[in-house]
């Protein structure tokens, strides 16, 4: 699949992953059912599951067997540090804002800001390891019989 497609699709996925992540987010801080940072663990978490199959599946065209070693941990290793650095900032906007007596929504838009701009700041970086580690396809070696990988374009090897 050509590049363009591809990160157009990653950015739907983005956008759905992260409608729920920031809506479960929004509610838990906004209803006071759980502190800021505990709240953006718990969305995070539930924002995972749709963000790795939307992206294993329509993103990178996966369809057989789940690799825990290769796919699902690393995956989770990646959201969950962008969920350690999204939770300190989150925790810090929500301190702010009640620190300058702001009220629950206040709190609650300072906390989606902070949980935007942290995981905004990592999205790019994450479709590279996606695409060039996580999601590349096993192809056979030309010369040598080992296996090497495609990127986009299936005729084209890299190491």
């Amino acid at each position: 699949m050509r590049l363009p497609r591809k990160l157009f699709r990653y950015a739907g996925v983005s956008a759905i992953s992260t409608s729920v992540s920031l809506s479960i987010l929004a509610v838990l801080v906004g209803t006071g059912a759980a502190t800021a940072g505990w709240a953006n663990v718990v969305a995070t978490a539930i924002g995972t599951i749709p963000s790795f199959e939307l992206n294993r599946r329509w993103v990178w065209k996966r369809d057989g067997a789940r690799s825990f070693r290769r796919q699902v941990g690393p995956f989770c290793a990646l959201s969950f540090a962008g969920l350690g650095l999204s939770t300190v900032a989150v925790s810090q906007a929500a301190t702010w804002a009640a620190g300058a007596g702001l009220g629950a929504t206040g709190r609650t838009i300072a906390a989606v800001a902070a949980n935007v701009a942290t995981f905004g700041s990592l999205w790019v970086v994450q479709f590279l390891l996606l695409d060039r580690i996580l999601f590349r396809s096993p192809v056979e070696g030309r010369a040598s019989g080992q296996i090497a990988y495609e990127a986009e374009d299936p005729g084209r090897l890299a190491a």
